[in-house]
């Protein structure tokens, strides 16, 4: 049951955006830079059960191009590690002009739940490759500008929000691509660790996420940013059949 990396892992990588597409982003102010770091704590109900980091890094020197890394970790605390420990880490390679994503990579460690995957994205080809602890499993086909879970997230912090706005893009974990659809509902100010903050509220669209959130009934996700130019993630929330989950903005480094 994995259920503690919902919030962040999962929550915030669902975050699906663009209004005309990532393909043509090269002249579009990057708000972010190298060196930015987000840090939550994680919540089931009202009680803290782990800590979760997002960080931006230089991947030129793995890729042999210039490349961003981004980085997302979930750790449960100790307390919780008598019961169900979690240690992940998500790692997604994005050219510098945030177009396309270049590498894909999970490393999940939750309960006795273990799983490392890689996904390769070839674009002379127009394919992505999936391996799965090293083995080959499978090759899609690609669409033009299209993100991995985790890179589409920082690409949609590119667009300019509205209410009422409804965007989508093509997202691929390299088992499946899918055209990922989110609804910005209103603006809301949202009080958290870090402050009081202006924002957007974000629900992106379920039908394509399995696991807990198909078998309940009524699952929503639910996610805030911040209504300025940097679109930096505050809070993020699930409603599943178990509960709430909650991740809230507790410190951030190197934002622009």
């Amino acid at each position: 049951m994995r259920l503690l990396t919902l919030p962040i892992s999962l929550l915030l990588v669902m975050m699906i955006a663009t209004d005309a597409g990532f393909a043509s982003n090269a002249d579009v102010r990057i708000p972010f830079q190298v060196g930015e770091k987000l840090s939550y704590v994680l919540k089931w109900g009202i009680i803290p059960v782990g800590k979760s980091e997002l960080q931006i890094l230089d991947g030129s020197e793995e890729l042999g191009q210039p490349a961003f890394l981004f980085r997302v970790t979930a750790r449960s605390y100790p307390v919780i590690d008598l019961i169900y420990k979690v240690r992940d880490r998500i790692e997604s390679y994005a050219d510098r002009s945030m177009t396309h994503s270049l590498l894909y990579r999970k490393k999940q460690r939750e309960g006795s739940y273990k799983k490392d995957s890689l996904t390769k994205f070839d674009w002379n080809q127009q394919k992505t490759h999936y391996y799965r602890k090293g083995k080959y499993k499978k090759t899609i086909d690609l669409l033009p500008g299209t993100f991995d879970p985790l890179a589409v997230f920082y690409a949609f912090r590119l667009f300019a929000l509205k209410s009422k706005l409804e965007v989508e893009a093509p997202v691929t974990d390299g088992k499946k691509l899918v055209i990922g659809k989110a609804r910005v509902i209103k603006q809301e100010r949202v009080k958290v660790v870090a402050g009081k903050f202006d924002t957007f509220l974000i629900e992106p669209d379920l039908k394509h996420i399995g696991g807990i959130f198909r078998k309940s009934k009524d699952a929503k996700l639910q996610i805030w940013v911040t209504a300025d130019d940097r679109r930096l993630v505050v809070k993020a929330r699930s409603k599943v059949i178990v509960g709430h989950f909650t991740a809230e903005l507790v410190s951030m480094e190197g934002v622009l």
